[in-house]
């Protein structure tokens, strides 16, 4: 079906075949889609919809808004499996509400809907998996055709793609998953000038790049992980569409640090005179910075899956001192290596073994729980000998990584079928209860060097509670409640040694509902005065707007640079 920004896949959401259909032939196997329901009445008949998502909803940008779901609402298990929320947009088109007026006759439903008569549609991006979203006709016709049984479309020509945003309720006010139609190209408006035109290109998932002039910064709408000779083209041509529309032809540009990323090669080769390289976890707090309009110093929390650090390492749990020209690393979580490279990324229990060989040693194998009696033991053997050599098992402080560690080791996912998925699970299980208890953890300081946080205690206490057959839903609100503490202390620790008193959180760990709620509560207990994104996401597509704001407020202390032309 063409949309405003590209083709949506569309069936019926409650049939169970055709949706698991759906999945086959997209090759989707696992991540949730997004649902279509024609008013406001229909989405609270499947989940629980508050004021402020009723009003998103209905706002004339149409996101897809993610809602807690009734346990036992009627939708297709396969929409969105082993997840506790739903993504629900209302047309955006007028060609949307003559569809789902067509459907509702031929399935008989009246004017007033029933729960067990339902009129909503998935809607989810016209493409194969990990392409970018298909807008041209012919593209659609050559692409879709061995998915789709039949195509809806029109005359009406598609300038340019733009996915649909996605965006929820959270702390208090708006949180993006993804930044695109609706919202793009609305600018972000800076707090100062910037001192030359510039361009940020993003990372590597979830891109988005961003042109700045005046005190403007035009974040793109979302591109998606840089994967593949497709993806790199839409970013390309995004630029060029940007460039066009605001008549911005950038003399700085700015990229992350990781040399392999294709946004990185892409500045790299541009004859842009001036190129500044920002490291990832500083452009995650300055995007903060920038949006809220603050130049800092402030107490930076940096939590993801991946980011490349200043030492060569694979950073991902960063208490940083920042403002935006640079920052300290205050601490960090402690080293471990990530046996086999991405792989780790897709095979949790690759984390799982990897932290308990780390507190245990080999003797972690005659432990006696699930997690290690369903191991492959020569598997592991081998992995172990290639990570003591140092061949392809880089050192990582990732947040994201310990998730999916503790999701392996509970017995909730040894391999992910896409980015994130263990830990969004371990967090779907959660369950709060007046017996929710931090695990112990360590602080370990040597002179001259960060901080690191050390969770050793909390694998030992959390394998105990494994063992004494404690539910899996209390361990898991116990390691959130743990990582919440962990961050308090870190930062009260840091505020001792730096006077801040300003935390700023961003990286894609934040997504987590639980862990930021809960963080930001006990930050606010302390006193401290906490900044979230709220204008763009918190994952990677939002740090093109910190590489921006960093980019030019080195420009601005380069003066000569500057009067040079620049």
């Amino acid at each position: 079906i063409k949309g405003l920004g590209g083709y949506h896949l569309a069936c019926d959401a409650l049939n169970v075949e055709a949706v698991q259909r759906l999945r086959q032939r997209k090759h989707r196997e696992a991540k949730p889609f997004a649902l279509m329901v024609p008013d406001l009445e229909t989405a609270r008949l499947l989940c629980e919809v508050s004021d402020a998502e009723a009003a998103l909803l209905q706002s004339h940008r149409r996101p897809i808004v993610l809602i807690k779901r009734y346990a036992d609402c009627l939708i297709a298990p396969a929409v969105a499996p082993f997840q506790n929320s739903l993504g629900l947009m209302l047309p955006s088109t007028p060609l949307h509400y003559v569809l789902l007026d067509m459907f509702a006759s031929t399935i008989g439903v009246g004017t007033s809907p029933t729960v067990d008569r339902l009129v909503v549609l998935v809607m989810t991006s016209g493409n194969v998996s990990n392409e970018p979203i298909v807008y041209r006709d012919d593209d659609a016709q050559q692409r879709l055709a061995s998915i789709t049984d039949s195509m809806l479309t029109h005359n009406r020509a598609i300038h340019m793609r733009c996915d649909d945003s996605v965006i929820r309720v959270a702390a208090g006010g708006e949180q993006f998953f993804r930044r695109a139609r609706g919202y793009t190209p609305e600018p972000v408006l800076l707090a100062a000038e910037l001192p030359t035109s510039l361009l940020a290109c993003g990372g590597h998932l979830k891109n988005t790049f961003c042109l700045g002039k005046g005190r403007q910064a035009f974040v793109s709408h979302h591109i998606g992980d840089l994967e593949n000779l497709e993806t790199l083209t839409s970013f390309r041509e995004g630029i060029e569409h940007f460039q066009r529309l605001f008549d911005i032809y950038p003399q700085a540009i700015a990229y992350d640090l990781h040399p392999e990323y294709l946004a990185t090669k892409y500045a790299l080769d541009t004859d842009i005179p001036h190129k500044i390289g920002v490291q990832h976890h500083h452009a995650h707090i300055a995007s903060v910075l920038a949006e809220h309009g603050i130049s800092g110093p402030v107490i930076g929390i940096a939590a993801d899956g991946t980011g490349y650090g200043t030492d060569g390492a694979v950073w991902g749990c960063e208490i940083l001192a920042a403002d935006l020209t640079g920052f300290e690393r205050l601490a960090h979580l402690t080293y471990v290596p990530l046996p086999g490279g991405e792989q780790a990324v897709r095979q949790p229990w690759r984390m799982a073994a990897t932290y308990l060989a780390q507190v245990y040693g080999d003797a972690f194998q005659e432990l006696d729980i699930p997690f290690v009696h369903q191991l492959d033991h020569s598997k592991w053997r081998a992995l172990s000998q290639m990570a003591a050599r140092g061949l392809n098992s880089p050192l990582t402080s990732s947040l994201g990584r310990l998730f999916d560690a503790v999701a392996a080791l509970i017995g909730l996912r040894n391999e992910v079928l896409y980015e994130g998925q263990a830990a969004i699970e371990l967090e779907m299980v959660a369950v709060k209860s007046d017996q929710t208890q931090h695990y112990p953890f360590a602080m370990q300081r040597q002179e001259g060097k960060p901080v690191t946080l050390d969770v050793a205690p909390t694998i030992r206490a959390l394998v105990n509670d494994i063992q004494r057959g404690l539910p899996s839903s209390q361990i898991a609100s116990n390691f959130h409640c743990t990582i919440a503490e962990l961050l308090l202390v870190a930062s009260v620790e840091a505020r001792e040694r730096t006077g801040l008193n300003s935390v700023a959180l961003s990286g894609g760990v934040f997504q987590n509902r639980l862990l930021l709620e809960t963080l930001i509560s006990r930050l606010e207990e302390m006193q401290f005065q906490v900044f979230i994104n709220r204008r763009v996401p918190p994952n990677d597509g939002g740090i093109s707007l910190g590489q921006l704001a960093i980019a030019a407020a080195r420009l601005r202390t380069n003066t000569d640079v500057v009067n040079a032309g620049l």
